[in-house]
Order: C-alpha cells, then sequence, then structure tokens
C-alpha cells in the first residue's frame, strides 16, 4: 500500500493503488467518505479530491468493463442508477483479479477442473469454478475464438467405473494444515473391514493419488535411528475416505521424517505407497499378439522387450513392481495373457482365476 495519500500520485498511480485499497467483499463495502481516510488528507482542498475520487473509481470501473469485460467493481445502489441521497458503498468483487489471462492460462483452470473433480473437497472445487467463472467474464470471447477455446468443445473426461468415495473438507483441511506446517496429525480411522475406528498419531509424510483414490502416507511415532529401514518399518498408508475425524497436534513432526530417504520419490521407489507383494520383479509374459499391440504403445516399463513367438503368441519381459494393480490387470487379461515368471506371482494369478472361476460355476 502508498506511504503517501492516494491523491498525491499520478491517476495511473492512483487507479493502481485505489484497486488495492478497496474491500473485496459486499460486507465490507466502504463510503466515498471511508475511501477519503487514505485518499486525500489535505483539509484544504477536501471537496476537490473527494471528485476526484469518485472520477477515479467510475475510471477503474470503464477499465475493468473494457480490458476485462468485468463488472469487477461493485457499486451500491448500481452504477447509473440514481443514488437519491442514498450513501453510495464500493468494493472488488471477490474472485476478480488483475492477473494476466491468456488462452493457455483458461485452458489449464479447465483442465485442472476436469482431472481434479473427484480429489478435491467441495470448497476447494468451489473456488476452481469460481476462477473460471471469473475467467469467462474476463475474457470469454476472445478464448472461445481461440484455438485453445475451441478445443473444450471436443473434450470431456469420463469418470472411473467405480465412482470416487465421499471425502471430507474438514478431514482434509486438517491434512492440509498437518503437512503444509510439518505438525503431528491425531486421525480416527476406520480399516476397510473393521466395524470400529482407532485414534492413531501420524507423522504425515504426503497425498498419494491412485485412480480416484486418495491415500495419506506418514509415519507411526517412533524414535529416531541411525537405519532407515528400522524407521521404514513405521511407515503406513491411510485411505484419505476412512478418515473420520483429524486433529492438527501443536507438537512437530520430527527431524528424521524430513529425510531424503523418506521423500514421496523415493518411497515411490521402494514400493511403499501402494499394496505390494515385494519390490521389482523380472516379469515374463505369454500374451496373444493381437492384445499385445497395446503394450507397444503403453509398455509395462522402460527396458520391456517383445518377442514374436509364432502368429499367435508373442513374449514381453519387463522390470516391474509386483503391485496390487499389476496383478489387477494381469487378472483382467485372463484369456490372453498367461504369467511364466517369476513362478510365485504365476501361482497368485492362478489361485485369483480359479477363484473366480469357481463363483460362476457354483452360481
Amino acid at each position: 500500500m502508498t506511504t503517501h495519500p492516494i491523491a498525491s500520485y499520478n491517476k495511473s498511480t492512483r487507479l493502481f493503488a485505489l484497486y488495492q485499497f478497496l474491500p473485496r467483499d459486499k460486507v465490507n463495502a466502504m463510503s466515498l467518505t471511508e475511501l477519503m481516510s487514505v485518499y486525500g488528507a489535505n483539509p484544504d482542498r477536501y471537496a476537490n479530491e473527494r471528485k476526484n475520487l469518485e472520477n477515479d473509481l467510475m475510471s477503474l470501473n470503464q477499465i475493468f468493463n473494457d480490458i476485462f469485460y468485468s463488472q469487477a467493481l461493485v457499486r451500491e445502489p448500481a452504477w447509473g442508477q440514481n443514488i437519491s441521497g442514498q450513501t453510495a458503498r464500493f468494493y472488488i468483487e471477490p474472485s476478480f483479479s488483475i492477473d494476466v489471462i491468456n488462452e493457455q492460462t483458461v485452458f489449464f483452470w479447465q483442465m485442472l477442473a476436469n482431472y481434479t473433480a473427484n480429489y478435491l473437497p467441495t470448497s476447494f472445487k468451489q473456488s476452481i469454478s469460481d476462477k473460471l467463472d471469473q475467467l469467462d467474464r474476463q475474457d470469454k470471447t476472445s478464448f472461445n475464438q481461440g484455438r485453445l477455446g475451441q478445443w473444450q468443445n471436443h473434450l470431456i473426461t469420463l469418470p472411473s467405473v467405480v465412482q470416487a468415495p465421499k471425502l471430507d473438507s474438514d478431514v482434509l483441511a486438517s491434512i492440509h494444515q498437518a503437512l503444509l506446517h510439518s505438525c503431528q496429525l491425531k486421525i480416527t480411522y476406520r480399516k476397510k473391514w473393521d466395524e470400529s475406528a482407532n485414534e492413531k498419531l501420524i507423522y504425515p509424510k504426503g497425498l498419494v493419488f491412485i485412480d480416484n483414490m486418495m491415500y495419506l502416507t506418514g509415519f507411526y511415532p517412533v524414535e529416531d535411528h541411525i537405519d532407515d529401514n528400522v524407521l521404514l518399518k513405521a511407515h503406513r498408508n491411510f485411505a484419505v475416505n476412512r478418515i473420520t475425524k483429524a486433529a492438527v497436534m501443536d507438537e512437530s513432526i520430527p527431524d528424521w521424517v524430513a529425510r531424503n530417504a523418506f521423500t514421496l520419490k523415493n518411497l515411490s521407489k521402494l514400493g511403499k505407497l501402494e499394496l505390494n507383494d515385494g519390490l521389482e520383479i523380472r516379469l515374463v509374459l505369454k500374451i496373444q499378439r493381437y492384445a499385445c499391440q497395446h503394450l507397444y504403445e503403453r509398455p509395462l516399463s522402460n527396458d520391456q522387450q517383445i518377442t514374436v513367438i509364432d502368429n499367435t503368441w508373442n513374449e514381453v519381459r519387463a522390470t516391474v513392481t509386483n503391485t496390487q494393480r499389476l496383478q489387477d490387470w494381469l487378472v483382467s487379461m485372463s484369456q490372453l495373457a498367461v504369467v511364466v515368471e517369476p513362478a510365485q506371482l504365476k501361482a497368485v494369478i492362478l489361485e485369483r482365476l480359479e477363484s473366480g472361476k469357481a463363483l460362476y460355476d457354483n452360481d
């Protein structure tokens, strides 16, 4: 904010300073008299400066209309209406901003709205909707006529087969606060198959998104240790939708949680961020040639190798992490692929397929 009365500056500076000072909500709307407390300080020129303030407000309103296509500067009674003895009050519409707006900005916010719809709490989703409304008001015509703007008529995001679980906004807010301020977190958690919930104290580390599920990853409280593997035994993941309560504690998380060995990237490399039966394995698949086509386009790993066996079968070799998601995918390929190696994984997939077949046989 300026250190001198706004009236002492040239017009361009006055308008910018006035924009900064105006309240951002209707409840705190200010009258001309209230605005004069920062606008003008010379009692001998009060009448002239008050008139200049009125003109500056009208100029600011005109700029918002001409450049941003926005009625961002609100006057009550509305602009153009006769005040008739009423006290006019002014404020900036809360969602308005003079951020640089271009096609990429609008496109980014639209994609953010589409791809985070299943993850964000209601308050966050509303803020994105407000932002898009603001962008539409500011640059709707030029954006819709631009190349990126035209894409909105040619894109759609289809939902997952199963819908995302409902998330508690208060729980999410506490998780966010604990993560951003490095505080301990007390949660009430109900495991998938349990009837009752239990309280747990957590050193929160981050949030993990898998398909349309969100998980809180962190550590149970343990004493510091020189061996990272000992500390990793305290690592756990919690489905956020199963956290019924969350409270941020006054205590900070210990320094060892911030070690480089426990970054989200390293925890992911160690296979700690999702269900798994070990770390990396050398997967060998026998897969029907036509079903193998999508693996040319979307390989299982960077070192994937595909060898043609005959007119019916291909062999695929890849180094992968033996996760629950991998096993689910292999089961879904039931009539199209056979696990050759490793033998332990082959046995797991065969058992799941036989169990599924038994359900249909007994139906």
